[in-house]
């Protein structure tokens, strides 16, 4: 019975404690308050978390609208291709991304000593992720999942267990409440969510630290062992530019992820690329606006579904193999202009 007076009385302050709402953005405040005690009850149950403490905590979320207007509006699902691939592709990430592996130079060599994975790739995956760590997100992390686990009902599920395996976090690290990330609760330079900095984050210098925001050594290391994790395979093509040739038949692939063909089929569909992979190999096409009246046709090889594992996006994925190649085209040419 004490139990459940608790828990009224926090579904009480929690509802009181709501930030107003923008006028497009609907908040149901009985809802969230009723979410929030149900996370409640589950941390206690599940993780033996103190009520009155936890509940201190999340009395402190502010429901973020600006957070709700940004999730439903990322730029992979409403920027065409030729826009978004501008937004990575351009001479001041390039050149940032050279800058970087000149300064880093030992702690790439490091990581890609321990992890088989190239280093163009990634600086790539920093690039776009953060700007090499320049731009890793304003938002107070508690306060961006803590919104989309209480007031985003299309995934609410996802975001409340990366709202518990952030709070896990923090239990082990009272610190980490005041940490700063994205819209969606990604954090640091490789932006992991919470469940990823768990499960990959490393602490690649030995100081008993994982930190994944300053420390190039663990940053760089973190996402190699992601990578890694997720079947990265060393040497091998990432995807290959298509056409459609003569005898091609079928339907305009779009956007659709996952390895459901091979290389032999789309050859025989009537794509035409050039790969060294066996026939039997996996593989998907994919097609992207290359300008507002024509499209490009692009087959995707295994270590290009690696990629997406970071971000479920074709577009994302080609963006930061096409920024890999770019940066490793401009820093060998800078080695080779140095060598004259």
């Amino acid at each position: 019975m004490r139990k459940a007076q608790r828990l009224v009385l926090i579904a009480a302050t929690l509802c009181c404690a709501q930030a107003p709402s923008a006028q497009d953005v609907v908040v149901d405040e009985a809802a969230v308050a009723a979410a929030r005690v149900a996370f409640i009850e589950r941390m206690v149950a599940k993780h033996g978390f103190d009520p009155d403490a936890i509940a201190a905590t999340l009395t402190d979320v502010a429901i973020d609208v600006k957070v709700l207007e940004a999730i439903s509006r990322p730029a992979e699902r409403v920027s065409p291709w030729y826009e978004y691939r501008n937004i990575f592709l351009n001479p001041e990430r390039i050149s940032a991304g050279v800058a970087f592996w000149r300064a880093n130079e030992a702690a790439i060599e490091a990581t890609t000593h321990r992890y088989p994975v190239q280093p163009e790739l990634l600086l790539a995956i920093v690039g776009v992720e953060s700007l090499f760590g320049q731009r890793m997100g304003r938002y107070r992390v508690l306060d961006a999942l803590g919104t989309l686990a209480f007031a985003y009902p299309p995934r609410s599920a996802f975001f409340a267990s990366e709202l518990e395996a952030f709070l896990l976090l923090s239990r082990d690290d009272p610190d980490m409440l005041g940490a700063l990330g994205s819209y969606a609760g990604a954090m640091g330079a490789g932006q992991f969510i919470p469940s990823s900095y768990r499960a990959y984050a490393v602490d690649a210098d030995g100081d008993g630290r994982r930190d994944v925001w300053a420390d190039w050594e663990d940053i760089l290391a973190s996402v190699a062992n992601y990578l890694e994790a997720h079947g990265w395979r060393a040497g091998e093509p990432v995807a290959a530019e298509a056409v459609k040739g003569p005898t091609w038949s079928g339907p305009e692939p779009g956007e659709r992820l996952g390895l459901n063909a091979t290389v032999g089929a789309l050859s025989e569909a009537g794509y035409l690329f050039s790969t060294d992979l066996p026939v039997a190999s996996e593989a998907m096409v994919f097609s992207l606006e290359h300008d507002p009246t024509s499209s490009e046709y692009w087959v995707g090889f295994h270590n290009f579904d690696v990629i997406t594992r970071y971000n479920r996006s074709v577009k994302y994925a080609l963006a930061a193999h096409q920024l890999s190649l770019a940066i490793r085209a401009a820093y060998e040419q800078e080695h080779a202009s140095l060598a004259q």
